[in-house]
């Protein structure tokens, strides 16, 4: 089929929750994709934060391929070895004690609340326990996962939604103190906030809720969805702050383009919270993800990627500051490791069109914010490429 054809086709026949960009892309190699023309792309948005390795990694691929030949999938009526090299991986990577594998992140955080919820059921006897989250938020689309998102445009349609969620100011510990009481079970935030702005939580903060979460009883659920795996220069961004959450989601680069997710949780918590016949997935956790899973682990450890995000970070965040400074309508940037995003006063979603078409793959964050999450294999010279084509945008914004 032509480009055409396929974007006639997939408006008639896919459900319109996506207003796309009118590129077809057929393969990639490397940090580069392709569309059905042949034309070249730098992508420095990573499926969503997905594609850590970029595309085309042939180790990757015959780990998949090998385990389609081998078994897809059984059901969690049974044991598969992947999945069991996976978890050991996924442990000794996160430092956690216990995991369920997921379908999604927006799963995972189901799992999450879950779980929290489960625990304290145990341990008062009795339901009702609230969630404390944070504004400008975003853990998922499901009902349950947007209950604790802090958005109001993305909720208002589906209200009324899970009870019990009260809403405090992310790096504002005084705010999160207000807002618990004797029945709150958690608090939950991205150590990183993404869809709404490319946030890091501070030190204080982090060291501040984690406080106020060992006196009072309360589980510290962390979201590393798009900001774990590597991303931030470490396996997962809490880990910068030497704070350890009782329970984490992750997803995206965990499974590098094949869906999975999964949530974490220290042994206090599982031994008090999920048990038989409290939760569950027909597909999470079936021999191919978790073949996808361990090779990703394997790979990401021995070629001690967190070390090399950890040496291009400076030289991206310098180049990105040297970009901003060129232009009044860019006031900063911010972020962590490979997730940095520009707050740009043009609109945002213009500049990723353009740079669509000028070659160069970004996406964005809020309204204001140009998001940059590229493969965690990025070196100097695509940096330059990026800024180069980046620069161009904007100088003709």
């Amino acid at each position: 089929m032509s480009k055409e054809q396929i974007i006639e086709q997939a408006e008639e026949h896919i459900l319109h929750t996506y207003n796309r960009f009118p590129v077809v892309f057929d393969h990639g190699e490397g940090v580069y994709l392709y569309d059905t023309q042949g034309k070249q792309y730098l992508d420095f948005a990573a499926g969503i934060a997905v594609s850590a390795f970029g595309y085309g990694n042939q180790e990757y691929g015959d780990a998949l391929k090998a385990q389609i030949d081998r078994l897809i999938h059984t059901s969690n009526l049974y044991y598969n070895e992947p999945i069991v090299r996976a978890a050991a991986r996924a442990l000794a990577a996160s430092k956690m004690d216990r995991v369920f594998f997921t379908n999604s992140g927006t799963e995972a955080i189901e799992g999450a609340i879950k779980a929290a919820k489960k625990y304290a059921y145990t341990r008062d006897g009795h339901a009702g326990h609230e969630i404390v989250a944070m504004n400008h938020s975003f853990h998922g689309r499901s009902i349950g996962a947007l209950s604790v998102t802090g958005n109001k445009h993305y909720q208002e349609p589906f209200a009324p939604l899970m009870p019990g969620v009260k809403f405090a100011d992310f790096n504002d510990l005084e705010s999160v103190k207000a807002m618990i009481n004797e029945n709150t079970c958690a608090i939950l935030f991205e150590t990183v906030q993404g869809e709404g702005g490319i946030y890091p939580a501070s030190q204080a903060f982090m060291e501040g809720v984690r406080a106020l979460c060992d006196a009072h009883d309360i589980l510290l659920i962390l979201d590393e969805i798009q900001c774990g795996m590597g991303r931030s220069g470490e396996m997962f961004a809490w880990q910068h702050y030497g704070v350890r959450p009782d329970i984490m989601t992750s997803a995206k680069a965990l499974g590098c383009g094949v869906p999975v997710g999964a949530f974490f949780m220290t042994e206090r918590v599982a031994e008090k919270s999920l048990a038989p016949g409290d939760h569950g997935t027909t597909y999470g956790g079936n021999p191919f993800v978790g073949a996808a899973v361990d090779k990703v682990l394997e790979m990401m450890e021995r070629d001690r990627v967190t070390d090399h995000v950890k040496e291009i970070t400076p030289y991206l965040e310098q180049k990105l500051d040297e970009l901003a400074a060129k232009y009044d309508f860019i006031s900063g940037r911010r972020g962590m490791g490979l997730l940095q995003g520009l707050v740009c006063e043009k609109p945002v979603g213009a500049v990723a069109a353009k740079a669509l078409e000028r070659g160069l793959v970004v996406i964005t964050a809020g309204s204001d914010v140009i998001r940059l999450a590229p493969p965690l294999i990025i070196e100097r010279q695509h940096v330059d490429e990026m800024v180069e084509k980046l620069d161009d945008v904007l100088h003709n914004m």
